[in-house]
C-alpha cells in the first residue's frame, strides 16, 4: 500500500479546516495536506445562501458562499494542496490515515493531525417518534440543500420540529419559495436558535412559535405525509393528556440538534466529553492524544461560523508548532469546570496559558448575570451579560495565565 508523510494532515475542507490550514501555512508549516471528502471546498456553507455570516471576522455581512470563498481563496493564494474527493476510512491514534480516492487506497501518516470534520443532524430515528413512515419528514439541513443546490421543492404545506437556526431559516426559505408554514414547535419552554432569527425568520414573516410542544405521532398511512399531532409537554417533556391536535401538513422539518461527527476521533482514541460529545482539548486545541488537534464543529456545536474560523485559525498555530517541535507548554495542567448555571466550558484544560480564550453555553435563558471564572474562592475574572441564551455561546478572554498559582478553573453563573 502507497504510504505518504506529511508535518501536517487537515481532515475536512469546510469552514474550520480552511481556517486551520490557512493559519498552518502562514504559521510556517511548509508541508500540510488539506483532505475533503466533497468535491469541492466549503463544506456547509455551500447552501446556506442567507447572509448574516462575517460580521464579526470581517465586519460585514456575507452569504455562506461568499464567506466560505474568502478562505478558499486564501487556501489557494498560500498554495496549500488539497485532495478533494477523499474519504478518510480511519485513523489511529499514532496519527495514520487511511484515505479513498477514485478507487484508490493508501496510508498518509502525519507529525499532527487537525479534525474539522464539522457536525451532522439528529434525525427521526434519534428522536423515536412514533407513527407511520412516509415520504415527506426530512431534515431540515437536508431540505435546505434541496432547495437551495438542487431546485427542489419538497412540498408546500410544511410542519416544523425544533427550533434550531436551520429550521428557522428553512421556515423564511420556504414561505419565499411559496410554502405554507404551518407552525414551528420546540419541545423546550424557550427556542433554542439565535434571537435573531426567531425575528427576522419567524415574526417577520407571521409564523407561529409553539414551545413547549411536541410532535408525537406521524400520520401518512398512503405512503405520503398528511399530518402530525402534537401536544403540549410537562417539565419533563412527556405529553400532555387532552392537548392533541391533528395539523395537516404534506412536509416535516426536523430541526432538533447537531451531533459532533466523531467517528474518526473514538478510531483515534481520543477522549470525548461526555456533555459537548466533542473531544477533550486544552488550550491549544490539543486532544490528549499528543498531535491531534479538534476544532469548529466537530469540537462542539458553534452559533456562529465566525467564532469557528477563529478557533480553528488557533489549532491550525498550535498544530503547525507541534509538528516543527516548537509547542511549549508549562510544567502543569489546571482543569477547567462548569459551575452552576453552566452547561460545558471549552477548553476542558490549560496547558499553555497563551492567550486563553473559554467558549461555554448557559443552561436556562436568564438576564442581568455575572459570569464568574474562579479558583476556589478566589474570583480571577468577571464579566457583566444583559441576556444569557442556552442557544448562544458566550466567550470570556482571560489572556496570558500563569498556571503555577491556579490549582482549577470554575466557570459560573451568578
Amino acid at each position: 500500500m502507497v504510504r505518504e508523510r506529511h508535518d501536517l494532515v487537515i481532515i475536512g475542507g469546510g469552514p474550520a479546516g480552511l481556517a486551520a490550514a490557512a493559519a498552518a501555512k502562514e504559521a510556517g508549516c511548509g508541508d500540510l495536506l488539506l483532505i475533503e471528502r466533497d468535491r469541492v471546498l466549503g463544506g456547509i456553507l455551500n447552501q446556506c445562501i442567507h447572509d448574516g455570516f462575517g460580521l464579526h471576522a470581517f465586519k460585514e455581512a456575507l452569504s455562506g458562499p461568499e464567506y466560505a470563498d474568502r478562505f478558499i481563496k486564501r487556501v489557494r493564494e498560500l498554495d496549500i494542496p488539497v485532495m478533494e474527493k477523499t474519504i478518510v476510512l480511519d485513523l489511529s491514534k499514532d496519527k495514520v490515515l487511511r484515505v479513498s480516492r477514485e478507487g484508490e487506497i493508501k496510508e498518509i501518516e502525519a507529525k499532527a493531525v487537525v479534525l474539522a470534520m464539522g457536525c451532522r443532524e439528529r434525525t427521526r430515528g434519534a428522536l423515536s417518534i412514533p407513527g407511520h413512515r412516509p415520504a415527506g419528514v426530512y431534515t431540515a439541513g437536508t431540505v435546505q440543500n434541496l432547495v437551495n443546490l438542487e431546485n427542489i421543492m419538497p412540498g408546500k404545506h410544511v410542519v416544523i420540529l425544533g427550533s434550531g437556526d436551520i429550521g428557522l431559516i428553512m421556515a423564511r426559505r420556504m414561505t419565499l419559495e411559496g410554502a405554507k408554514v404551518e407552525a414551528v414547535f420546540e419541545v423546550l419552554p424557550y427556542s433554542s436558535g439565535l434571537q435573531r432569527n426567531i425575528r427576522q425568520c419567524l415574526d417577520d414573516y407571521g409564523i407561529p412559535l409553539y414551545l413547549a410542544t411536541t410532535v408525537i405521532d406521524i400520520y401518512g398511512p398512503n405512503g405520503r405525509l398528511e399530518g402530525v399531532t402534537v401536544a403540549e409537554g410537562d417539565e419533563r417533556r412527556r405529553p400532555v393528556k387532552g392537548t392533541e391536535r391533528f395539523v395537516p401538513c404534506d412536509t416535516l422539518l426536523l430541526s432538533v440538534g447537531l451531533i459532533p461527527e466523531n467517528e474518526l476521533t473514538r478510531e483515534a482514541e481520543v477522549l470525548i466529553d461526555s456533555v459537548t460529545q466533542g473531544a477533550d482539548v486544552d488550550d491549544s486545541c490539543m486532544t490528549k492524544i499528543p498531535g491531534i488537534f479538534a476544532c469548529g464543529n466537530v469540537l462542539h456545536v458553534h452559533d456562529l461560523v465566525d467564532f469557528v474560523s477563529m478557533e480553528a485559525a488557533r489549532a491550525g498555530r498550535n498544530a503547525a508548532l507541534y509538528a516543527a517541535g516548537r509547542l511549549a507548554g508549562q510544567n502543569k495542567e489546571v482543569a477547567v469546570k462548569a459551575g452552576e448555571g453552566v452547561r460545558y466550558v471549552v477548553p476542558q484544560r490549560i496547558s499553555r496559558g497563551e492567550d486563553v480564550s473559554l467558549a461555554f453555553r448557559v443552561t436556562t435563558p436568564s438576564s442581568g448575570r455575572v459570569i464568574e471564572v474562579r479558583d476556589g474562592e478566589r474570583v480571577l475574572k468577571t464579566k457583566e451579560e444583559t441576556r444569557l441564551h442556552p442557544a448562544e455561546m458566550v466567550w470570556v478572554e482571560m489572556g496570558k495565565m500563569d498556571l503555577e498559582d491556579i490549582s482549577s478553573l470554575e466557570v459560573r453563573v451568578r
